[in-house]
Formats: C-alpha cells, sequence, structure tokens
C-alpha cells in the first residue's frame, strides 16, 4: 500500500496540482491584501468610510454584513479576471502549436491517393 502511495505521489498530475494549489492560496492571499489595502481604500474616498468590511445593515435584531459581502465579490472578480488572463495566454500559446502541426491524414484522402495509384497503374498499361 505504501509503494502504491509512493507511485500516486509520484505522477506529475499530483504533483502539478499540489503546486497549483499552494500558489493559488498565495495568490488569494495577495489579492485579499490588495482589496483590504489598496481598494477598499479608493472606494471609501467615495463613501467616506475606508474600511467597507464594517459596513452593515441591522433589521431588528440581525446584523447584515454586506461590506464583508462586497470585500469578497471584488476578490472574486479580481482572482477571475487573472484566471481569465492567464487561461487566454495559454490558448494564444497551445493554438500556435495546434496549428504548427500538420492534420493527419483522413479516410477520405486516402481512398483519393488509392483511386489515384490504380489511374496511374492503369494508364501504364
Amino acid at each position: 500500500m505504501l509503494k502504491e502511495f509512493k507511485q500516486f505521489i509520484a505522477r506529475g498530475n499530483v504533483i502539478d496540482l499540489a503546486v497549483g494549489v499552494i500558489i493559488g492560496a498565495a495568490f488569494t492571499a495577495i489579492v485579499q491584501s490588495l482589496v483590504k489595502n489598496l481598494i477598499n481604500p479608493l472606494i471609501g474616498l467615495f463613501i467616506g468610510r475606508i474600511d467597507l468590511s464594517n459596513l452593515t445593515l441591522k433589521v431588528g435584531e440581525a446584523n447584515f454584513r454586506y461590506g464583508s459581502f462586497l470585500n469578497s465579490i471584488i476578490n472574486f472578480l479580481i482572482i477571475s479576471f487573472i484566471v481569465f488572463l492567464i487561461v487566454k495566454a495559454v490558448n494564444k500559446f497551445t493554438k500556435k502549436e495546434e496549428e504548427e502541426t500538420p492534420a493527419a491524414p483522413t479516410e477520405t484522402d486516402y481512398l483519393k491517393e488509392i483511386r489515384d495509384l490504380l489511374k496511374e497503374k492503369r494508364s501504364i498499361k
């Protein structure tokens, strides 16, 4: 069982996934810091509050912390946009590689080639 586990961990996909998760967590921390320390103060200049996470709506005894929700939305939008840019760049790179490789002959191409060879053979006789 230990041997199988070592083989499983040694596969490239698992290691790539682990690296991706670690980098993603670090990137999330950077984005959260960006939102908290740069974007929120900019928004705060316009609404008169620097810390959006303290914005609440009180209805009866319930406090709705919509400021924290706004922070989460901003974080999500930034991360989504960065992921979009990365995927777009990767797709552009892989598309160029696909264009460079010639397409494999189809069944129709082979049949046409056989037909042409048979025509040549008959015309030689």
